[in-house]
């Protein structure tokens, strides 16, 4: 029986879950079943600092997932929206670390939501701290996604279209240093990055797949791609 290539996830605190009495480390489930149906065994990894790019080694892929805000200092705002919220400077340390790592050394990456924006940010990008209230947000939407032709993106959905399940207040504002734009909504909220030329596998999307991959196809073909891609490296 083949192995599974593991797939490393940086957890995300939580204050309380309701099977558990105190405070605990998470990711959603339907995230890990998602790399699980890919073939990719999803291991949660414990937010910390020290030796990342060692421990980032033992792994075949990274997954960076939804989670908080990033703190506004992270690129180079001086003032924080009243909207910002959940922001951890250990989950902020430790994911953008993460980031850098994975596209240094060429591990696969697909980077989802925060996920996204920790990308933009590590290489020098900027956040929209706010995308103009509950009447611009992509908060608990559905909507269309139009994907450029050509890209890892694209041949991982097999679409140039698709209706992406997003949460966020938050969008690029600035791209990082070679990062292009693979997808826009049609308010032009950039949805997809990518970094061409990098030494490994790379996409990023700001909507959630996990949401709906057990039963789009498009979806679930974004943590195919990166357990194979995984799977290739190893």
């Amino acid at each position: 029986m083949s192995t599974r290539p593991l797939i490393a996830i940086p957890a995300r605190f939580a204050a309380g879950t309701s099977a558990l009495r105190y405070a605990a480390e998470v990711n959603a489930r339907a995230l890990i079943e998602a790399v699980w149906r890919a073939g990719g065994e999803p291991a949660s990894i414990h937010p910390a600092p020290g030796d990342v790019a060692g421990r980032l080694a033992r792994f075949d892929g990274l997954l960076l997932p939804g989670g908080g805000d990033l703190a506004p200092h992270r690129y180079g705002a001086t003032d924080t929206h009243d909207s910002v919220y959940d922001v951890d400077d250990l989950q902020d340390d430790f994911d953008l670390e993460l980031a850098r790592q994975a596209i240094d050394s060429g591990v696969p990456l697909l980077a989802i939501c925060r996920g996204l924006q920790v990308v933009d940010v590590a290489l020098g990008g900027t956040l929209e701290q706010d995308m103009g209230g509950p009447e611009s947000e992509h908060r608990h939407v559905v909507h269309p996604v139009a994907i450029r032709r050509g890209t890892l993106l694209e041949r991982a959905t097999g679409a140039e279209k698709v209706e992406a399940s997003c949460y966020h207040h938050q969008r690029i504002s600035r791209t990082g240093a070679g990062l292009t734009v693979t997808a826009h909504a049609a308010d032009g909220t950039v949805e997809g990055l990518e970094l061409p030329g990098s030494r490994g596998w790379f996409t990023a999307v700001q909507w959630h797949p996990e949401d709906t991959a057990h039963e789009d196809p498009a979806q679930q073909g974004l943590f195919d791609a990166l357990v194979r891609a995984a799977g290739e490296r190893g």
